[in-house]
């Protein structure tokens, strides 16, 4: 009796022994990620969704008429010799950074001044030896503790300071009743003084100062590059930029005005951070701005037909391409067969002889349709990162003139992408 429980064990024992050598303890498991921000962009799937309602975008582009009403008046009453162009609202509402040039500035070169909200200036952000460029890109990152913008080496009005006309003298013999008498003026606030000793280029690079207009400098460094867009990552940390070389900008300023369109500039992309390290992503250049993640933790950007997504950060940083021409051709023809189908029956509406004309049949799809009778068929122009597993991107036939009155935007279609990790199906032990 006392071997039974020995057996006992024994027999238990073989059991699970037998159990773990059916499921084979040395497998490994299947790789679930918990999250879309713990996938890299390699192991991403898709799906692709054409012709999809058109996304909600918070970001609305600003208008050169928004001002803030303090900022406006300090301008009127104590900068007279200043035009102010714009001011930039932080996106706590707490501090507003004008944007505003002296009458002997050039118009593409801009100053920078920091206020409060109503209307106080705190600190001159813009050093005089610097000029800032491309006002329309000037960024604050979502938590409103920096503010990212563009400048470079200023070409003139170095040293020109502002003219003030001189007040008249009254004259004691003049009794003329007439006579409008002179107003003593008032002293306004001094003004901060500009900010000295910051590096500057010959080429537009990025710089960031602080919410108070402090901390200035260069973030990026390098001479030759144009830096002319950039975004920031909705964590606040790093910047999405596009930088093209002085002779490439050149040769697009060449080519656009041979054609009397816009420059619309291509560029690299790169991602940038607060301390100024850079990492080159693709080799490629793109007119279209790239987008982040809502979780900080990828970036995509359209190239013509193909959707490429990015790691922004890692030990080990991947990419991935979504060729998307042979789905854009399918999902056009589409389109255009609907489009002509309900002009027929427009036309059958308004014609009663048009109604005995039969539909123009669909014929089966056996080889990719030809892009070049597709009028529907053009690149991706626009990237929207909504959610974390939903990018939608947008198709456009786009032609930029300089008279915007002759510039083109048509056939403009949304289009969506389902993302999705990737499993990792267990290895089969031998």
């Amino acid at each position: 009796m006392r071997f039974q429980p020995i057996l006992t064990s024994t027999l238990l024992g073989s059991l699970i022994f037998s159990a773990a050598c059916e499921r084979n303890l040395f497998q490994p498991k299947a790789e679930v990620p918990v999250s879309m921000r713990d996938t890299s962009a390699v192991r991403l799937n898709y799906r692709y969704e054409a012709d999809v309602p058109a996304p909600t975008i918070e970001n609305t582009p600003r208008s050169d008429d928004d001002r803030n009403a303090g900022v406006q008046a300090d301008f009127d009453a104590n900068r007279t010799q200043e035009l102010l162009d714009r001011t930039i609202t932080s996106p706590d509402k707490k501090r507003v950074l004008a944007v505003y040039r002296r009458v002997t500035d050039l118009p593409a070169e801009v100053r920078l001044d920091m206020y409060s909200a109503d209307g106080k200036i705190l600190r001159k952000v813009t050093a005089d030896a610097m000029a800032a460029h491309f006002p329309d890109t000037t960024a604050w990152s979502p938590d409103s503790r920096t503010v990212a913008f563009v400048a470079s080496s200023r070409t003139v009005g170095l040293t020109q300071p502002a003219i003030t006309p001189p007040l008249p003298t009254p004259d004691a013999n003049n009794t003329d009743a007439n006579t409008t008498p002179v107003a003593t003026p008032t002293l306004a606030a001094p003004t901060p003084a500009a900010p000295t000793g910051i590096l500057t280029f010959r080429t537009e690079q990025i710089y960031i100062c602080d919410a108070e207009g402090a901390g200035l400098k260069a973030l990026t460094q390098n001479e030759g590059l144009i830096y002319f867009y950039y975004v920031w990552s909705p964590d606040s940390t790093v910047l999405a930029a596009l930088a093209a070389t002085s002779r490439e900008w050149r040769y697009q300023e060449i080519e656009s005005d041979s054609k009397g369109e816009q420059i619309v500039p291509k560029g690299r992309l790169r991602i940038i951070e607060k301390n100024g390290r850079e990492r080159r992503l693709d080799d490629n250049l793109t007119a279209a701005r790239p987008v982040w993640s809502p979780d900080s933790a990828k970036i995509a950007v359209p190239f013509d037909t193909q959707i490429r997504i990015y790691d922004g950060g890692g030990n080990s940083p991947t990419q991935a391409a979504i060729p998307l021409r042979n789905q854009l051709l399918i999902s056009s023809q589409t389109y255009d067969r609907d489009q002509q189908r309900k002009l027929q029956a427009s036309n059958a509406s308004a014609d009663p002889n048009a109604a005995n004309t039969p539909p123009t049949p669909d014929e089966p799809l056996t080889t990719l349709p030809d892009e070049k009778l597709l009028v529907s068929y053009n690149p991706i122009v626009e990237v929207a990162w909504t959610a974390d597993d939903l990018i939608y991107l947008k198709t456009a036939y786009l032609r930029r003139m300089k008279n915007d009155a002759d510039s083109v935007t048509s056939f403009a279609r949304w289009h969506r992408l389902a993302l999705s990790p990737q499993i990792t199906a267990p290895v089969k032990s031998k």
